[in-house]
């Protein structure tokens, strides 16, 4: 049975000396092809292999998205070994967590600052680490350089000939075990086989087909399963190229710089794209706001379904109004993909306006990640797509939907209990969405978990309230509480920028704290949520809400790796802000309860 090295080497076949990697180092861009990728993975292989790694030994991945990841991951799998990835973004705890669960032998970081990380709660387990930018430290034999561990694997591929480990890679081996984010608690790890993999990338292909042309422009983690599964594998197992981003604040320009062809993101980077065009937009004169207003309705209707009279604005209005959106975008792009979170639709209509198609899709770590998405050849906004060829989907009684197929996980590692509860007694994954089908098509509802029950006996699903709620150009993320309440209330981000600059046109003090607490201000956020929630029931519309002084980081532990919210983590840090918001309520409720 084939393994990931074993179709990448029939990629390197075929695509020798097309280009399979793109970087920018000192401000300089850099192309490396299929045939020089497949030596450095076959040296880095041979270089592993003289430190002690055996098929099925643990190897983890602790970098920024970076040809070296790359490498590593293939050279990793070329050895019949296991690739555990870590996000960078961890506290040292949570990677000490992993490397011990996981029984990590070697890690390869990318700098000191990560390795002092890892060394901080390392066991006996952990044998090398191997430092990527550095050199060796000085006196530690257990601390080695990424290029004289290359070096030395490079050395043996000339003195032995090619790699030959990778032949004898089973496609029912465990290729990875990636830890989940760990929304509700500690990190599970999900162990993935090649099979499962390649499943998935071989059946996703059927409905997002890449071509050997395409360029896409890395910039999501190469630790979640999306990016590593339809980021790296499907790209490179088809023979395109993967182009790097610097980091995470120059993904704007150096999507200009690259011109992609295909981008795989998450719905939060669709919506700063969609703010920052409204922002230019507002900024404008009054004719070309009007001017962008027609076109947008009109490219929106002929998206959907062409008319005579859409057809024939079509073209003026793509050189007036979509082409200069598109160029920001670097000109080239054909397709964008969206995982990880869904997608509103009014940002669906939008891309697809402005004349770039997004095909939105749905998973799990547990799935490899693709359950379903949408055939590029018949995308339907507001739907995550198909369930891909292959893989029986079910709905529950209750909704929730139930997954069968050759890309489901073979369990999390060293945990048979939380194995067995994730299939019912009949072998279906229990994916914990609810979600409903129509005409073929998945729709998610919400997570299991985080439907809200109120006291009054009304259910109320979160995801499409803060949706609607987060189209206000005043509100950046909404995060809707009032499980086991009376009523719903929500604790809303303001977009800071759009706020200050209302400000300014009211005469209003631009300092954060005072501003927030104007009841101008408190005015504007509720005709916000009034305007936004015209077409929900009002069990659903939030009742009160509290203004946050900033954003939601990663580094205050409140957003997961993929950009999720950490809904107990908020309610631990603003549990007393979310009781003030029912404290009048209770305390009536109190008052009649003892009379």
């Amino acid at each position: 049975m084939a393994s990931l090295p074993a179709l990448l080497y029939e990629t390197v076949s075929s695509f020798h000396n097309r280009d399979a990697l793109i970087w920018k180092d000192e401000g300089s861009w850099h192309r490396m092809t299929y045939g020089v990728f497949w030596q450095r993975i076959q040296s880095l292989a041979y270089g592993l292999q003289q430190l002690g790694i055996k098929p099925q030994c643990k190897v983890a991945l602790l970098s920024e998205n970076r040809p070296a990841w790359t490498i590593a991951d293939f050279a990793i799998l070329s050895c019949g070994a296991i690739t555990v990835p870590i996000y960078p973004t961890l506290t040292a705890a949570q990677i000490g967590y992993i490397l011990d669960n996981g029984d990590v032998e070697i890690v390869l970081v990318e700098n000191a600052e990560l390795a002092a990380k890892v060394r901080a709660f390392a066991t006996d387990k952990l044998r090398y680490i191997i430092l990527i930018d550095e050199t060796a430290i000085e006196n530690n034999s257990n601390i080695l350089s990424y290029s004289d561990v290359m070096e030395t694997g490079y050395e043996m591929l000339q003195s032995q000939g090619p790699l030959s480990t990778w032949e004898q890679v089973d496609g029912e081996a465990i290729a990875t075990i990636c830890y989940t984010s760990g929304t509700t608690g500690p990190p599970k790890g999900v162990m993935l086989t090649h099979q499962n993999l390649l499943s998935n990338i071989v059946q996703t292909s059927r409905y997002i087909p890449i071509e050997p042309s395409d360029v896409t422009l890395s910039h999501l983690p190469l630790s979640h399963i999306f990016e590593r599964t339809c980021g790296q594998f499907l790209i490179l197992l088809t023979g395109a190229a993967i182009s790097y981003a610097e980091e995470i604040g120059t993904v704007a320009q150096n999507i200009v710089e690259v011109q992609p062809t295909l981008l795989l993101s998450v719905p939060r980077f669709y919506e700063k794209v969609y703010t920052n065009v409204m922002k230019t937009v507002q900024e404008s004169s009054p004719f070309k706001r009007w001017l962008f207003g027609i076109a947008l309705r009109s490219g929106i209707k002929h998206a959907e379904r062409p008319t005579f009279l859409t057809s024939l604005l079509h073209p003026l209005y793509d050189r007036l109004v979509y082409t200069k959106i598109r160029d920001k975008m670097g000109g080239k792009l054909r397709l964008l993909v969206s995982g990880g979170a869904a997608l509103s639709p009014y940002l669906a209509e939008f891309l697809h306006a402005i004349g770039v198609p997004v095909s939105e899709g749905y998973g799990l770590t547990e799935t490899s990640p693709v359950i379903s998405t949408n055939p590029v050849s018949d995308i339907r906004i507001g739907t995550v797509g198909r369930p891909i060829p292959g893989l029986d989907l079910k709905l529950a009684a209750d909704g929730e939907i139930l997954v069968k197929g050759a890309g489901i996980m073979s369990g999390y590692y060293k945990d048979p209990n939380a194995t067995a509860a994730a299939f019912d007694e009949d072998g279906w994954f229990c994916t914990g969405d609810i979600g409903h089908l129509q005409d073929g098509y998945l729709k998610i509802v919400e997570r299991k978990k985080n439907i809200l029950v109120l006291t009054t006996g009304k259910n109320v699903a979160p995801f499409p309230v803060e949706s609607a709620m987060s189209r206000s150009p005043y509100i950046a993320q909404a995060v809707l509480f009032g499980d086991r309440r009376k009523y719903v209330t929500t604790l809303l981000v303001p977009d800071f920028v759009a706020l200050q600059a209302w400000a300014a046109q009211h005469d209003l003090p631009s300092g954060m704290p005072k501003l927030l607490s104007s009841q101008a201000v408190i005015d504007l956020y509720q005709n916000e949520i009034e305007r936004t929630l015209r077409e929900f029931a009002p069990f659903e519309i939030p009742k009160k809400f509290v203004l946050l002084p900033r954003d939601l980081t990663l580094e205050e532990g409140e957003l997961t790796p993929s950009l999720k919210v950490r809904i107990h983590v908020l309610q631990q840090k603003y549990q007393a802000e979310i009781d003030s918001m029912y404290e009048e309520s209770e305390k009536i409720a109190d008052n009649l309860a003892t009379m």
